[in-house]
């Protein structure tokens, strides 16, 4: 009753914690637009003089939420893997969501469990909290994917746009207008930072660290070494997006090759997970041995570590990079 208590009065602060938090940068940007505004020149002055500024306000709502992660230094990898999924969320609503999920997925099954199971109540509730996640890194290979099949059609239409007499920063301009999203938004961004100051190779340097892909790295060195030592840079592209194109076809051979096992492997990991739910129901007494023993939760939590390493070796076997 008391962990019932501590948990719903901190999900009430966490509550409280979003709506002032919202609350206070409402009333920041409205500062802000008095100040651009000009009409109230003399409590824009006081906010002035009194040091605080929005960046260290916005810095203290945060702080909540990210301490943790900036203790572990996990804070730069997470933002980094938000922005490669192509979504706007920041770290601390990500760790919020997830915080949210745990409490909500820990007190569903504190009440829907029998007594004698809810001490597993946390294994829902560590379920829950890592969805969050999942769907960013979802999010962010989908993105990936779709990404890297458009890659070698803008490739070629760089290599024709400059044999037509375009110069290689408004090609990079253009695809922005010719391709579909991740592509052409990646390719703007690029595209504006070169425009407003930014050397080429920086912001090409940039480009491949947004998008980890392989593609993306060999078209930059491909694009500076033509820069330094010079060359026929539209027909390096052509080259480029012919090997790219191949390495997809041999690609896909070597997925068709390796289904059967990967379907073997899922079929091995489920078929446990299927017997204990049927004997679950069938002989709940012999079950109930893994739930309520001492002995039992330690051959419980084995069976299940040696299950996940088995899965993890049968992908990294049939999982072949080219």
């Amino acid at each position: 009753m008391f962990v019932m208590i501590a948990i719903a009065v901190w999900a009430c602060a966490l509550v409280i914690w979003w709506i002032c938090s919202n609350a206070f940068r409402h009333s920041d940007l409205d500062k802000l637009k008095s100040r651009l505004i000009g009409s109230n020149k003399t409590k824009a002055a006081k906010v002035a003089s009194g040091g605080g500024s929005l960046i260290h306000s916005e810095e203290k709502n945060v702080l909540l939420a990210t301490k943790f992660l900036r203790r572990f230094q996990l804070q730069s990898k997470l933002q980094e893997m938000i922005e490669q999924a192509g979504m706007k969320w920041s770290t601390h609503r990500l760790v919020n969501t997830c915080l949210v999920a745990v409490v909500a997925a820990w007190a569903l099954g504190w009440v829907l469990l029998p007594a004698q199971f809810q001490r597993f109540a946390w294994v829902p509730a560590l379920f829950a909290g890592v969805l969050p996640v999942l769907y960013v890194i979802r999010k962010r290979r989908a993105r990936l994917r779709r990404f890297e099949e458009l890659f070698p059609d803008s490739l070629e239409f760089v290599s024709r746009s400059m044999r037509a007499g375009h110069a290689f920063s408004v090609s990079l301009e253009m695809i922005h207008r010719e391709f579909q999203e991740p592509l052409s938004g990646e390719f703007r961004r690029t595209f504006e930072e070169h425009n407003l100051g930014l050397p080429l190779d920086v912001a090409l340097q940039k480009l491949a660290k947004r998008v980890p892909s392989l593609d993306v790295h060999f078209f930059v060195s491909a694009v500076l070494l033509q820069k330094r030592t010079g060359g026929n840079l539209a027909e390096i592209l052509d080259k480029l997006a012919y090997v790219i194109r191949e390495r997809f076809k041999l690609r896909g051979r070597i997925r068709a090759i390796s289904a059967h096992g990967r379907m073997t492997g899922i079929a091995l990991s489920c078929i446990p997970i299927g017997v204990a739910v049927l004997m679950f129901y069938t002989n709940p007494d012999y079950v109930r041995f893994f739930f309520l023993d001492d002995v039992g939760n330690i051959m419980l939590g084995a069976a299940v570590a040696l299950q996940i390493t088995g899965y993890v070796i049968m992908k990294h076997i049939t999982k072949i990079e080219v």
